[in-house]
């Protein structure tokens, strides 16, 4: 007869880690307590309207997208790496299929300058997208957006909303870090955003969650401080938009936190989800 081992397996660990950390956020965000809830039927996603005219084909995106004095295509890309449904964020044939059409970049001056490019991370069939503006040291070192303690902690943020890290999906602006973690230029933005466009039309998300100043009012083109755009649902793309605080301010400024999750829990009630009660 084998033996049974009663230490704690890796499983279970992970389970109580991110449980831990679900209540870790709950707690700095003012969560008293949890209602008991059964779990509800996820709503169906919305349908992405396509912008007016029909959505441009990826390869129109990429001629649109070519670095300014350049012409369209020339030294766009290099043709000769392969990519695979099991590259990071490349999970559907039509994520793929953007994933090859940015090949190894060279449209913008942001080229020469990184390690990995960072084309995005999660699940092909995402409700919820997240959208950041762009990567920093260890996103460009290990070619994942959000995997350093910002990024720790909105998988928190993620957790606590009642989704898995796994289940959503998540991106940036642009692809490629910007120098001195500096915001992206206009022509950077304007080289890049069309796949961001591209990725949103694959996925057919029902909400997407722009993450700090810079990506909200970039895709929303508005100036107005963050503090006042952020909580309020807007729209990009046709798909409805809610503004919140960048997870980097957050570590920066705690006390913000409470209004973070105040936007969080209003994507939250679009999914069905349980919100917890304030204190």
């Amino acid at each position: 007869m084998s033996k049974r081992t009663h230490g704690t397996t890796p499983e279970v660990a992970s389970i109580a880690a991110e449980a831990l950390r679900h209540l870790e956020w709950l707690r700095d965000s003012g969560v008293a307590e949890i209602p008991l809830a059964a779990a509800r039927p996820r709503r169906p996603r919305a349908t992405a309207r396509p912008a007016q005219g029909g959505a441009p084909s990826l390869s129109s995106q990429a001629t649109a997208a070519a670095p300014i004095g350049t012409a369209a295509g020339a030294g766009a890309r290099t043709p000769a790496v392969s990519y695979s449904l099991a590259d990071k964020g490349c999970g559907s044939e039509p994520l793929l299929a953007i994933r090859r059409e940015i090949g190894e970049c060279t449209r913008c001056k942001l080229a020469p300058g990184r390690t990995k490019l960072v084309f995005g991370v999660g699940s092909p069939e995402a409700g919820l997208m997240f959208v950041g503006e762009g990567p920093g040291a260890d996103e460009d070192a290990q070619g994942e957006p959000f995997v350093g303690k910002a990024g720790k902690l909105l998988t928190k943020m993620i957790e606590a909303m009642g989704f898995r890290r796994d289940e959503v999906y998540i991106a940036n602006v642009v692809k490629c870090r910007p120098p001195g973690n500096r915001d992206p230029e206009p022509d950077e933005i304007e080289s890049c955003e069309p796949f961001l466009k591209a990725q949103i039309a694959a996925l057919r998300p029902s909400v997407i969650v722009a993450l700090g100043r810079f990506a909200v009012q970039t895709l929303l083109r508005d100036g107005t401080p963050i503090s006042r755009l952020r909580g309020k649902w807007r729209e990009y793309e046709g798909v409805r938009l809610m503004p919140t605080f960048h997870p980097a301010y957050l570590l920066r400024n705690p006390p913000e936190k409470k209004k973070a999750w105040d936007d969080l829990q209003l994507v939250m009630k679009e999914f069905g989800k349980p919100v917890p009660e304030k204190r």
